[in-house]
């Protein structure tokens, strides 16, 4: 059956149990097309393009409905094997590379070219010489399409990470059959250079009659690379558009769109500007995924600042950074004092507290009472609940108690008491446990990231509910770092988006979606209209 379409998936919804990640989502590529594919952090891009490999998140959770057709006829993708076979290759954003092996065993991995001998006709073909010659032949020639001029026998190991993201790409134009390339993400931990050397071989690709999917957050390379763009929000179909009757903002609008109200009734207040809080300058931080990369903020006293941006971004350094958790350096100044980066220890005695973005492993002793997770910190780090009898020191209970019961009031946590182990307690209950062992170190200043990862929409509210709260009853001045753009809006007084570990622009939460579609895309607006006006002045 013939088709102009090389790749139609139509109809496509997808459930986890009654959590609908796509609902009625199409797609449809031409051969030779590049098709971007865009979309805030939970639009359903994965989802989607797990569906096209096949992957067994899918299938082992009751698959999917709709349809996925190459060339005009339905194709049964059961697995990443499947897709390969039929014409499908990924170049990842987290390498697939073997360090230990040269660039031409990585590009013809599971694909070796091998030579029979005597013996091997004798005992079979696992006996078989690997033939380097015509592999590294295959390998040069799949290093030239992507113009990189590099030995093919060298190791992987110690490659730039752009020269390991070309490999990538070489392996899979090398493999026989491909129809459709995708690139999630390609460009994240390129060069300025290597990512307009990286377009420049994509269209290169599309040129050959491949098809691309191109998936990343960088809205000016959609602009120069891509043929056609569909937007997802929220798992649902936005918009599909031709590139050339498009432009950057009205890209970034769609992506975010209006979310509906806000999440928590406050009365709007002057931004508190008089005395800053926290003063950061140029910070950096090595947290794998999450690097920090030179930023420079201010918080004031008694603000709720919001820090957003896509993932991998640099949002959630930021906090883990300065409380030592992950290995930083820069200035950081706590109400004009100069902190120790690093120590998280002095970070705590200085009167920062923070409800970690990870309650399982970093935020909650599971398997330990509700009490003792809510005095752990202001007893490791203060000494405090603890009653000195000569050179020993035991818990004092009955404090822990008290405290324990004033704090399940106070923020409503639903428990069966202080002794119950916070890993029965459900997600929003844990965040609360979490909040409550801040407070109880009497926090001047607040981190708290993602705080309503993994709970339910009743749950979050209660969650914002406590911080908005806290900041407003207590004074307490909270950064809070969210994924979730609209949690941000609803609460915060300011909001700075990170991109590509750096400070972009920060917006008021009634600012434009456009202003932060841009934004979250690596955008200040206000240039981007700028150059915009400039724009129309030379016409």
């Amino acid at each position: 059956m013939h088709s102009e379409y090389v790749l139609e998936m139509q109809n496509i919804t997808k459930r986890y149990g009654e959590n609908t990640v796509l609902s009625d989502v199409s797609l449809s590529i031409k051969p030779g097309e590049i098709h971007a594919l865009l979309g805030e952090n939970g639009a359903g891009k994965s989802t989607l393009m797990n569906i096209l490999f096949g992957m067994p998140v899918i299938h082992d959770t009751g698959g999917f409905e709709g349809k996925v057709l190459l060339d005009g006829e339905e194709a049964g993708i059961f697995s990443p094997h499947d897709a390969m076979m039929k014409g499908i290759g990924m170049v990842h954003q987290e390498f697939m590379l073997l360090p230990g092996f040269t660039i031409t065993e990585n590009i013809k991995l599971n694909r070796e070219i091998s030579n029979p001998h005597f013996f091997s006709r004798i005992f079979g073909k696992n006996l078989e010489s690997l033939d380097m010659k015509v592999m590294s032949s295959d390998a040069r020639k799949a290093l030239d399409s992507v113009g990189m001029n590099i030995d093919e026998y060298t190791m992987v190991h110690g490659l730039p990470v752009g020269y390991m993201q070309f490999v990538e790409i070489a392996r899979e134009i090398d493999k026989s059959g491909v129809k459709l390339l995708v690139f999630d993400e390609p460009t994240a931990v390129l060069t300025e250079s290597e990512a307009t050397q990286l377009i420049s071989v994509m269209k290169k690709i599309a040129e050959s009659g491949i098809a691309v999917i191109f998936i990343t957050h960088r809205l000016d390379e959609v602009m120069a690379a891509s043929d056609s763009i569909t937007i997802l929000r929220d798992g649902k179909l936005v918009s599909t558009l031709r590139t050339s009757e498009t432009n950057i903002v009205e890209m970034a609008e769609r992506m975010i769109g209006r979310k509906g109200e806000s999440m928590v009734d406050l009365e709007k207040r002057e931004n508190p500007h008089e005395t800053v809080a926290l003063h950061i300058k140029d910070l950096r931080v090595e947290m794998p995924g999450e690097r920090v990369n030179g930023l420079d903020l201010d918080v004031y006293e008694g603000e709720i600042l919001g820090i957003g941006g896509l993932a991998g971004q640099g949002k959630l350094g930021i906090p883990n950074g300065i409380m030592g958790l992950y290995e930083a350096e820069g200035e950081v100044a706590l109400f004009g004092e100069p902190l120790k980066i690093g120590d998280t220890s002095a970070a705590l005695r200085a009167g920062i507290a923070m409800v970690s973005e990870d309650r399982k492993r970093v935020g909650l002793l599971l398997d330990q009472a509700i009490e003792d997770n809510i005095v752990f910190n202001a007893m490791q780090v203060r000494g405090e609940f603890l009653r000195k009898i000569g050179p020993f020191s035991l818990k004092n209970s009955k404090e822990i108690k008290e405290t324990a019961k004033q704090m399940i009031k106070d923020l409503d946590i639903r428990c069966t008491g202080p002794l119950q182990l916070s890993g029965t307690l459900s997600g929003g209950n844990q965040q609360k446990v979490c909040i409550a062992r801040a407070l109880c170190m009497n926090p001047r200043f607040l981190f708290v990231s993602e705080p309503t990862r993994g709970i339910d929409i009743g749950a979050k509210k209660l969650v914002l509910e406590t911080l908005a709260k806290l900041n407003r009853e207590r004074g307490m001045t909270i950064v809070m770092v969210s994924s979730e753009l609209q949690e941000l809006r609803s609460i915060s007084d300011r909001i700075a988006i990170v991109s590509e570990g750096k400070l972009v622009d920060i917006l008021a939460p009634d600012a434009a979606d456009a202003d932060y579609g841009l934004a979250m895309s690596g955008i200040n607006p206000s240039e981007q209209r700028r150059k915009e006006a400039a724009g129309h002045d030379e016409q």
